[in-house]
């Protein structure tokens, strides 16, 4: 059988894991990237899983996890861009490291390893990049800037990418998850405050109180990991998919109201 080959950052929880056991679990060979693969246990079991490191903020291991997995399985038919956190928090209190690594995981990285692949993908004249955004880079929430920042940014890279990546035999995609029953509240969460800048901490406390009914429709993992399977087998140049049912509910109400009228929603959501 000629198995396909997909590349997946940030495999060691959540969406990546969850991706890389399905991808698995439909006889694809799997490239499961992490920052600490000795730490991984699960994955190194499975049979066409090579579990290696990947930083996306280290140039040199994102070259040489793409160079093992053309040497382990011969091609990468798809790169799946899944590694990134969320930063949270006044921008005033955001110092300019908070800033820069905000960006440079979640947008230089996704960039650097898309590059890195590229050549390979054009040698082939195929190949398929999903990335893995969120209703977070259509809609915002309070004390978001630099989450949604970078997905927005995301968001845009992905779309211009597909004019040239269509010049080369190659498709992008982009995922869209609404909230995700993951580690995003925990270590993916990076929430930044100061609480001397006494002006911005009522908005603070509501954010926080507005989490809990947020995070009660939020899907498992493996809703997202469907939708990104279904991304890379279906064959067609269809740029954009929603994972979740929240999802689904939120950008539909976002395509149909002005701006006032959803951002007075989000207002009303969060009480502010």
């Amino acid at each position: 059988m000629n198995r396909k080959t997909i590349l997946i950052t940030g495999s060691s929880s959540g969406i990546g894991k969850a991706t890389a056991k399905l991808f698995q679990a439909k006889g694809w060979n799997v490239v499961a990237t992490m920052r600490t693969p000795e730490k991984e246990a699960e994955l190194t079991m499975l049979d066409n899983v090579l579990v290696a490191r990947l930083d996306v903020l280290d140039q040199k291991s994102i070259e040489e996890a793409i160079e093992l997995g053309i040497e382990r399985f011969g091609k990468i038919d798809v790169l799946l861009n899944n590694a990134g956190y969320g930063a949270y928090g006044p921008l005033e209190a955001a110092s300019r490291e908070k800033i820069g690594r905000q960006f440079d995981v979640n947008v230089i990285g996704l960039l650097d390893v898309t590059k890195a692949v590229l050549s390979h993908f054009r040698k082939n004249g195929d190949g398929i990049v999903i990335n893995v955004s969120s209703i977070g880079g259509k809609t915002t929430f309070p004390l978001g800037s630099l989450y949604h920042g970078t997905k927005f940014a995301v968001e845009g890279i992905s779309e211009a990418l597909s004019f040239e990546l269509a010049q080369i035999g190659c498709r992008i995609k982009i995922v869209e998850p609404g909230m995700v029953n993951t580690d995003f509240g925990g270590r993916s969460f990076d929430f930044i405050n100061d609480e001397n800048l006494v002006e911005y901490q009522e908005l603070v406390g509501k954010l926080f109180q507005a989490m809990g009914p947020l995070t009660e429709n939020a899907s498992e993992p493996g809703v997202v990991a469907e939708v990104i399977y279904e991304a890379a087998t279906d064959g067609t140049d269809q740029l954009r998919y929603t994972a979740g049912d929240d999802a689904r509910e939120i950008l539909k109400s976002r395509k149909c109201l002005d701006d006032a009228e959803f951002m007075g929603g989000i207002r009303a959501q969060f009480g502010i």
